[in-house]
């Protein structure tokens, strides 16, 4: 009796134990970040182009990069009195301990677009060119889209030219539309590049030999455009957006009615496509995350992760209704909300989904905006976004918060304590050949006029 008494008593600790280990493991993995600003500042100035791009223009592919201790980015630089379309041209920014020091730039203004900034592990950085052939001041003419490569150790020396190998006849311009990724540890890039008829996206794929040993064409249902493109050992995943003209004549005619603008492109359909061996295997037919067309919605791409079990993550902004414009006339009983999307999907299919923030009407006054995954070293991925709008009390809200996603959703956002918040941003991400890390790199604008913008977090 008093054995089985002991044994009954022994298995109830055991379980007191187990459970209150297994609260104990749900509490760290869903306790909330503790950010520290230790570093905010300006990286550069900028005059705006005029000619439809801007310094941030290329949001899916990357502009900043950390090497171990040192961080590079690429900023646009606007020609003076120089004739648009392309007449900007590239700056390499390294941070060393005197602050942000310019390495070095272009010798003509040739681009339109910023240059995407990518790494390897061995301090090998790759700018993503992709400058004019015609005289200055030509609309929509041909472009030579490569590569310049640059140590990070002698920056200031002269790069190295990589000429990508294309499938077929291609037709390049200065709406290149480009994405890029980085394996730095496998030291490989994929690189896109769209058809400027067609709006098929090329890629080619340069391998750890240092051949461009992979060409082919990506066909999504219709024009999509600012690829994230993400790399790990050969396994190549592209999310990207529908960019067309507004296709609802109803509506394109009643928007220039009211508005007097010509232009009307809509964003309103998420594509994903992937594959498993990027050097073997072409990318499987696109996959439709998203559509919001029917309701003249919103979608914009924010940013890709690959995480564990072949997992690829997304993360995007959702409107069902863009407008009260459109609302008002073709969809009166609809709230106009803002939402952060998050999906997961596994070799090609999604496996979950999830609203992280949402606001707008009928919901929260507080509305996200741009968004970006950031991972660390113990395997914790986070998302940071910028939030805008007001609080419960009516107060004005501007500020960036960080919330995480990865092992487990449900700790409240913490706001990140900048004294400059972003309001679109980039962070160093694996995509670009930065490793994970419990330092947050940010490179973006906010409310300071033409200003590019750096902070540094640690969590």
């Amino acid at each position: 009796m008093r054995s089985t008494f002991s044994s009954k008593l022994a298995l109830c600790v055991f379980l007191v134990i187990a459970i209150r280990g297994v609260c104990l493991l749900e509490s760290v993995a869903q306790e909330s970040p503790q950010p520290v600003v230790e570093v905010e500042e300006v990286v550069c100035t900028f005059v705006p182009p005029g000619n439809g791009a801007g310094p941030l223009w290329c949001y899916g592919a990357p502009l900043i990069v950390r090497l171990q201790d040192s961080v590079f980015v690429s900023a646009m630089e606007t020609g003076e009195g120089v004739p648009k379309l392309c007449n900007t041209r590239w700056q390499l920014f390294e941070r060393d301990q005197r602050g942000w020091q310019l390495a070095q730039k272009a010798d003509a203004f040739r681009e339109r677009e910023p240059c995407p900034l990518v790494g390897f592990s061995n301090g090998r950085l790759f700018l993503s060119v992709n400058p004019s052939l015609s005289p200055p001041g030509t609309h929509y003419g041909p472009c030579d889209p490569h590569i310049l490569e640059f140590s990070a150790e002698r920056l200031k020396q002269f790069p190295g030219q990589l000429r990508p190998v294309w499938e077929g006849e291609t037709r390049f311009t200065d709406h290149s539309y480009r994405g890029i990724a980085s394996d730095a540890a496998q030291g490989e890039i994929l690189l896109l590049n769209i058809h400027s008829q067609t709006g098929e996206q090329f890629w080619s794929f340069l391998d750890k030999n240092g051949k461009w040993s992979g060409q082919g064409k990506i066909r999504f249902p219709i024009r999509s455009c600012y690829p994230q493109v993400a790399l790990s050992d050969r396994a190549a995943h592209v999310l990207a957006i529908s960019d067309i003209v507004e296709p609802n004549e109803e509506w394109r005619a009643y928007k220039k009615e009211k508005t007097g603008r010509s232009w009307d492109y809509v964003f309103r359909r998420l594509f994903y496509t992937w594959s498993p061996n990027i050097a073997q295997t072409d990318f499987a037919e696109p996959l439709e995350l998203e559509n919001v067309d029917s309701t003249a919605g919103y979608i914009r791409n924010l940013d890709l992760w690959l995480g564990p079990r072949e997992s690829a993550h997304v993360l995007y902004l959702k409107m069902p209704v863009q407008s009260a414009l459109l609302r008002d006339k073709f969809f009166p009983e609809m709230k106009i909300t803002t939402s952060l999307e998050y999906a997961i999907l596994r070799k090609g299919n999604v496996v979950r989904r999830a609203t992280l923030v949402k606001g707008g009407e009928g919901a929260a006054n507080e509305i996200p905006g741009n968004a970006r995954f950031h991972a660390t070293k113990d395997g914790r991925l986070y998302v940071i976004y910028y939030c805008g709008g007001r609080d419960k009390n009516g107060k004005p809200v501007s500020e960036n918060r960080i919330l995480q996603a990865l092992p487990n959703t449900g700790a409240k956002p913490v706001t990140i304590p900048l004294k400059y918040p972003f309001t679109t941003f980039f962070t160093a991400t694996e995509r670009g050949g930065s490793s994970p890390s419990n330092t947050v790199d940010l490179f973006g604008t906010g409310h300071q006029r033409n200003t590019l913008r750096y902070a540094r977090i640690r969590l």
